[in-house]
């Protein structure tokens, strides 16, 4: 599922982010983020495991109905909706993530597609804003240790989406020290 990197190796696009246990505020709080960007301009991601209790057709209009999941993506944007998918090509202007994971595309040709019954729900990801770092900022939180990098499957973005149990199993994943984190309480003034 999960495989360590570790804090002092560079993320990349297509890795994701495990917060440490502490990490404050609720958008950042035991979160999985999965990079879709990187570059010496900053990083753009979106978090995995936080989803909301809207369909997609209530936050965005317009859509045909269609049965898809919204993920709080990040604190930027929050009023703006974005996507993953493993659709490649078929979406125009997608930019390729890793695999068969890509980000975004021509909005048009998704509402299309959907209308068409040419899409499955697990072919997609909706989020509510994004996460970014600008140039620098990133890599000043891996060595405060607030993050670590890992790799994913796709399966784990795209099928499984276990969002409930996703940190603690990548922390699992990860094993040695970090095994500690899963049993460190979420609000340890109230232990």
């Amino acid at each position: 599922m999960f495989r360590i990197e570790t804090n002092h190796v560079a993320p990349e696009k297509g890795r994701i982010l495990i917060a440490e246990p502490f990490l404050p505020g609720s958008y950042f709080n035991r979160a999985i983020v999965l990079l879709v960007a990187h570059s010496d301009k900053g990083a753009i991601g979106f978090i995995l495991n936080k989803k909301i209790d809207f369909p997609v057709g209530e936050i965005l209009g317009d859509l045909p109905d269609f049965d898809a999941e919204v993920y709080v993506g990040g604190p930027v944007s929050t009023d703006t909706v974005y996507f993953i998918h493993s659709l490649g090509e078929l979406i125009p202007g997608s930019i390729h993530v890793k695999d068969n994971i890509y980000w975004g595309g021509d909005f048009e040709e998704l509402k299309r597609l959907i209308h068409d019954g040419l899409i499955l729900p697990d072919q997609i990801r909706f989020f509510l804003g994004y996460s970014g770092w600008d140039n620098g900022q990133l890599e000043e939180e891996l060595a405060e240790n607030s993050w670590l990098v890992s790799e994913v499957e796709e399966k784990t973005i795209m099928i499984d989406r276990k969002t409930k149990d996703m940190w603690v199993q990548a922390v699992r994943d990860i094993g040695g020290k970090y095994m500690l984190w899963e049993h460190f309480p979420e609000n340890p003034s109230l232990n």
